[in-house]
């Protein structure tokens, strides 16, 4: 939410009410503005006035940062019709200006970063930033050192004109890697194994830039985020 905004606006999003209700509740005198009874719609509102609907106070949180461990068959979008999203995981007022900060697909777990400050999402998932995501990887087929070293250099996507940006790519056992990159293309993990002959079976996210998932979260759980992690 930007400031200064209308006063319809502001009750319509913290008290999570429809602004045609907002306006009628503004009309009977159920809002106030610093002990001022206020019947205009379009009265401004500033991040620090304090703001009365119906008798309760109405509290703008400012940005917020959170952190996710995504589980199996959930959506990192705001509503969907055929599945749960992240945003039913969590328990917190006031989400309707959130998103994700890098999505995952449905069968991937781990790592979701969820936001309501534009700016410094972008800086986290914009290419041009160089911000790496890092991946564990189960594949269906053995790794190969020839294979791995394709992904170092860059691989050629389907229906791509530049290769890939070079990887950060480190065996763990015959069928297990660790994947680090800094694009963010459509299934682009998923199509670089492809691209070296290969599939991935399971795929989960353990960091964001600097922000590696909290191995104390259990799948489904979330919390905020730490001043450092915030820090870029």
């Amino acid at each position: 939410m930007k400031f200064p905004c209308r006063l319809d606006k502001f009750i319509s999003h913290l008290a999570e009410t429809p602004r045609t209700k907002a306006r009628a509740g503004i009309k009977r005198k159920d809002a106030s503005v610093n002990g001022e009874v206020i019947s205009a719609y379009d009265h401004p509102i500033t991040a620090t006035d304090d703001v009365l609907w119906q008798g309760k106070p109405l509290v703008f949180l400012g940005k917020r940062y959170y952190m996710l461990n995504k589980p199996v068959g959930y959506v990192c979008a705001n509503s969907d019709e055929l599945h749960p999203t992240v945003f039913d995981l969590l328990d917190e007022p006031n989400m309707s200006d959130f998103h994700v900060a890098g999505r995952l697909d449905l069968d991937t777990t781990g790592l979701v970063i969820i936001t309501n400050d534009g700016d410094w999402s972008h800086k986290i998932t914009s290419p041009k930033h160089n911000k790496f995501k890092t991946y564990l990887i189960e594949t269906q087929e053995p790794l190969t050192d020839d294979a791995l070293e394709k992904l170092r250099q860059g691989v050629q996507l389907h229906n791509e004109k530049e290769l890939t940006r070079p990887a950060i790519a480190e065996q763990l056992a015959t069928y297990r890697m660790r994947l680090s990159i800094c694009e963010g293309k459509y299934h682009q993990v998923k199509r670089m194994l492809a691209a070296v002959g290969n599939k991935v079976v399971e795929l989960h996210r353990e960091k964001v830039a600097n922000i590696e998932l909290d191995e104390t979260l259990a799948s489904g759980e979330y919390r905020l985020l730490s001043a450092a992690e915030i820090s870029l």
